[in-house]
């Protein structure tokens, strides 16, 4: 499981070093605001991904982590609170960007790619011998601890805009980098783990367990690689704009 955890720290080492994601403190205010926009395209893709997935799952303990997890994206069933898509259009209005904007916005091909890449790698762990581990692990990496990474390398630009008189006041990204995020190694998870990546954790450290420590490893190893290959995609499509960033931070 060592191993595995070790694997893990790297890959989130290397998403946290992409150009964009580290430099994006000197990306122009236009760049930023674009980057926001297409990312809210994959945020509105997390929930039917997650849907495919417990589709396919058939591990129960592990659908009913994911059940909840996908649940709380609506907190509230009788309509008096917004949910968590909401919430994020929320913080990009105080950030400056409209909702003329919004209505303006269209994914990019990249942006397309990335979402139906996405559906693809679920699909595809769904047909695989070892499923409920790989879709587990899938929405664990991709759905939530590279969600906090990115949003932790962004809140960096966010937080004079979202902060003042001591109040952090973001409802969406400075909440999900938190309860998204990777707090206990797969080694020291239990039940009483609260973020999301954890609570899955959980299961995910007990298939392993139950696998041959190989065909586990490699299912692990493939899911996690497939999952940042995905992001980085993504991200890859702004790298012009850290050529054309000020020398100097924004700010």
């Amino acid at each position: 499981m060592r191993d595995l955890d070790r694997f893990e720290d790297e890959l989130i080492e290397q998403y946290e070093r992409h150009p964009v994601l580290a430099d994006i403190a000197r990306l122009p205010d236009e760049d930023f605001a674009e980057i926001l926009l297409q990312r809210r395209f994959l945020s509105l893709a997390f929930t039917p991904a997650y849907d495919l997935a417990i589709d396919l799952l058939q591990d129960e303990p592990g659908l009913r982590i994911a059940r909840v997890i996908l649940r709380e994206e609506y907190p509230d069933g009788r309509g008096h609170t917004p949910s968590h898509r909401e919430d994020m259009t929320y913080d990009m209005r105080r950030l400056g960007i409209s909702r003329e904007d919004v209505v303006r916005s269209r994914p990019t091909d990249a942006t397309r790619r990335a979402i139906e890449d996405t559906f693809a790698l679920i699909a595809d762990a769904g047909a695989h011998e070892h499923s409920d581990l790989r879709l587990l692990t899938i929405l664990r990496f991709w759905g939530e601890i590279l969600v906090s990474v990115e949003y932790g390398r962004l809140w960096e630009r966010m937080a004079p805009l979202l902060t003042g008189d001591g109040e952090n006041r973001s409802r969406f990204y400075y909440p999900h980098h938190v309860h998204d995020a990777k707090k206990r190694s797969l080694e020291s998870v239990s039940l009483l783990s609260t973020t999301h990546s954890d609570r899955l954790g959980t299961r995910v450290r007990e298939l392993l367990t139950g696998m041959d420590e190989e065909a586990a490893a490699v299912c692990f190893r493939e899911a996690e690689e497939h999952s940042l290959r995905l992001k980085v995609s993504f991200y890859d499509q702004f790298r012009s704009a850290v050529v054309r960033a000020p020398v100097h931070p924004h700010g």
